[in-house]
């Protein structure tokens, strides 16, 4: 509690009151004084602002001690009068101070973080640090100059550089600064971090990665002299040569992916996807579970897209085709194959009363991912087709419904009886027709040949042997019909021959 009070009566003095048993400083310097008092010239500017880095740097070791103290330090400068009112000059004496500055100062730190703060609501300010040649200075702060322990101030430094690098465009000479060993610094700090993904310091490297590639990949549409060709995209070239070193940077931009909900990260995330994909250096950079978890998250995410998400969904599209057609899910088992062709069936086919018709770029990246090799239909399915359409008329490719023929048959509903007409009294199932013998099951089995039924003739009587008292008969008794063929059985009169 004491600790805080001295903050605030030294930082924050404004806010201060007294408590019990705490001195008083002998010379007070109060903040809001230095930074509220009106300055018509920049010499005036000038003299406060240096006033304020110099308060920063005689209580730094015993009031700024931590990420949250500096911050606040830095916001009351955004939110002074002095600020309000000259700001496009201050901005610039900030960035030339940030080019001075030793590398392991409070002031700079402070500095760090007012530009960061006051260029996410006024990109200009990247601009001009841009223009001021402070991305090497950038770059050599992140990479050597600052103690690594130091987590707080490499953060800053690292979302500084990434939203320079996301508002604007860099130049050659600054792309030309990058080497090698600066992505496998970074790299081998997302190593050492163990992959925790909810790590905020590893996230903002794995973001920084992010936006380089996206730099080269913008250079990559630029008109270059033919004297100097594009520069090689270092994040590619050290992931494809040192690849199986970096694997944990493979693993948090996967989960990454499946977190994210920003769209803008989402596209730099798939754009590093779709490189690594295409470049047979880096088919197999990734594990083949994490390939898996990929593809639930691109079947997840294409399922669930707006319709007003095209963009999005086109990138998508873009890196499913090398994902299975490159990496190791070409190999069997192949990994969803079903749902994979429904999910494509369904975007081809999104057209009804609900949904608009899928655009011409859909159709096209879907037809690219329908011919993958595994995805295509096997001999015995395509000749299931083949019956389908001679036999029925149908065709069972690109079906719009998603209803199997077992749900169809599951159906118990009767049909509705037609007004007019009779309710038939259950009773006795009707004869067969003629020359049809109803087998055991109820079935109907091979015709007999048909039997005409022909009336008995009158003949004079004769005296039956039986009333003669013989007992032997005139041949083999006819046959007694069964149950089976009861009612087919022909109705005759026995004679003596």
């Amino acid at each position: 509690m004491v600790r805080q009070t001295q903050i605030y009566h030294h930082i924050y003095p404004s806010t201060y009151h007294g408590y019990p048993g705490l001195p008083t400083p002998a010379s007070p310097i109060e903040l809001d004084t230095i930074l509220n008092t009106p300055c018509p010239t920049q010499h005036q500017i000038d003299v406060q602002l240096r006033s304020y880095l110099q308060l920063i740097s005689t209580y730094r070791d015993d009031y700024l001690q931590s990420e949250y103290d500096m911050v606040k330090c830095g916001f009351r400068l955004i939110d002074s009068k002095i600020f309000a009112e000259h700001n496009t000059y201050v901005r610039r004496r900030l960035v030339g101070r940030f080019l001075k500055e030793p590398s392991n100062s409070a002031r700079l730190h402070v500095i760090a973080a007012i530009l960061l703060y006051d260029g996410i609501d006024h990109p200009k300010t990247f601009e001009l640090m841009l223009e001021q040649n402070t991305f090497a200075r950038l770059i050599d702060l992140i990479w050597k100059d600052v103690v690594k322990t130091n987590f707080g101030f490499h953060k800053i430094l690292l979302e500084v550089f990434y939203e320079m690098c996301r508002i604007q465009k860099l130049r050659n000479q600054d792309l030309g600064i990058l080497q090698d060993e600066f992505i496998k610094h970074l790299l081998e700090q997302v190593e050492e971090g163990q992959g925790d993904p909810d790590d905020p310091y590893n996230y903002a490297i794995v973001k920084v990665l992010l936006v380089l590639n996206e730099q080269y990949m913008l250079s990559e549409h630029t008109k270059w002299d033919e004297d100097s060709p594009p520069p090689t995209n270092r994040v590619v070239k050290v992931l494809s040569f040192y690849g199986p070193d970096f694997k944990t940077f493979g693993e948090n931009i996967i989960l990454l992916l499946n977190r994210e909900t920003e769209t803008p990260t989402q596209l730099l995330i798939l754009k590093l996807l779709f490189l690594l994909f295409t470049t047979s250096k880096t088919y197999e950079y990734f594990y083949t579970n994490d390939l898996c978890v990929l593809v639930d998250v691109m079947i997840r995410s294409l399922s669930d897209l707006p319709e007003e998400e095209d963009t999005l969904r086109h990138m998508y599209l873009r890196v499913f085709h090398p994902l299975l057609s490159h990496t190791q899910l070409r190999h069997p088992p192949h990994y969803k194959r079903s749902e994979i062709v429904k999910l494509l069936n369904q975007l081809s086919n999104v057209k009804s009363q609900h949904f608009s018709p899928a655009d011409p770029t859909t159709l096209r990246l879907v037809s690219r991912c329908n011919k993958v090799d595994w995805l295509c239909d096997s001999p015995t399915e395509e000749k299931a087709h083949e019956l389908a359409r001679q036999y029925l008329g149908m065709s069972l490719h690109d079906v719009g419904s998603s209803m199997s023929v077992v749900e169809v048959a599951a159906v118990k509903e009767k049909a509705p009886i037609k007004p007019g007409t009779k309710k038939k009294e259950r009773g006795a199932p009707p004869p067969p027709p003629p020359g049809r013998v109803r087998g055991v099951w109820g079935g109907l089995e091979k015709a007999a040949p048909e039997v005409h039924i022909e009336p008995p003739k009158c003949e004079p009587k004769k005296s039956s042997p039986l009333a003669n008292g013989s007992l032997r008969r005139r041949g083999p008794p006819p046959p007694i019909p069964s149950a089976r063929s009861v009612h087919a059985v022909k109705v005759g009169v026995a004679t003596d021959s």
